[in-house]
């Protein structure tokens, strides 16, 4: 099995690109890069089983619906009373409901954080995928998945707070998911991982998806299912770390 990892930013300068191979219960880093444009991207999603992307895939319904209306014109209703809970339901989707239930925090809002700009391109992005013939449901069943590993690697016990931004903490943190994961060959990443925020994050992704590629990772309910379809899922691997290269 082949999974692409990608740590997507609004521009190639902050994107990272892993491509992790999984055979006979290892796992081997084949490719890392930083600075990446969409066209290696592309590449490396045609030939994977299944590509993760730390972005959202979606804006929530009620944003959507939100704007088009107010583009319209339309009284946005009584609900809209600018209130903290009505804010929330623009500000959110169901995906980030369910990453606060599992994780204990809300991640990064697509409607009105920064992220915004990054989601931008990954409805370009997702474009081509679909161009050459990669299956881009939303909502996680097809070849792509939405991954965010910052809450996969606090469901796998590794202490991410800091790892951002500081240095000694991303070194801690490479050092707990190496620790964690013998079975993975960094084919001389190590530092590159140490360095960079953007490319630990894109090999985290990888791994994320492989979670997510073997059923292993948090889905949609059947009520969400449209929903999940058109907002995105965040695959949140329900697997323990140690037991990612195993069927």
């Amino acid at each position: 099995m082949l999974t692409v990892g990608v740590d997507l930013a609004a521009e190639p300068r902050g994107t990272a690109l892993a491509v992790v191979r999984w055979a006979d219960g290892a796992a081997v880093v084949e490719d890392l890069v930083v600075g990446v444009t969409d066209g290696p991207i592309v590449d490396a999603a045609r030939h994977a089983d299944k590509t993760g992307i730390d972005c959202a895939l979606g804006w929530p319904d009620a944003f959507v619906s939100f704007v088009a209306g107010h583009a319209a014109g339309e009284d946005a209703g009584p609900e809209a009373d600018g209130g903290m809970d009505w804010r929330r339901t623009l500000a959110y989707r169901e995906a980030d409901r369910r990453v606060r239930e599992l994780t204990g925090r809300w991640p990064l809002s697509v409607s009105t954080d920064r992220l915004g700009l990054t989601a931008m391109r990954c409805a370009g992005l997702v474009a081509r995928l679909r161009d050459v013939g990669v299956d881009v449901d939303r909502s996680g069943s097809g070849g792509i998945a939405e991954v965010y590993p910052g809450g996969s690697m606090r469901l796998w016990g590794i202490r991410v707070d800091g790892y951002r931004t500081d240095a000694d903490r991303r070194a801690e943190a490479v050092e707990a998911l190496t620790t964690a994961a013998p079975w993975l060959d960094l084919g001389g990443c190590l530092p590159l991982l140490r360095g960079s925020t953007d490319a630990f994050d894109a090999l985290v992704a990888a791994l994320a998806t492989r979670a997510a590629a073997t059923g292993r990772a948090d889905s949609p309910p059947p009520h969400l299912a449209e929903t999940a379809a058109r907002e995105g899922w965040v695959a949140l691997p329900t697997t323990p770390l140690a037991e990612l290269p195993f069927p």
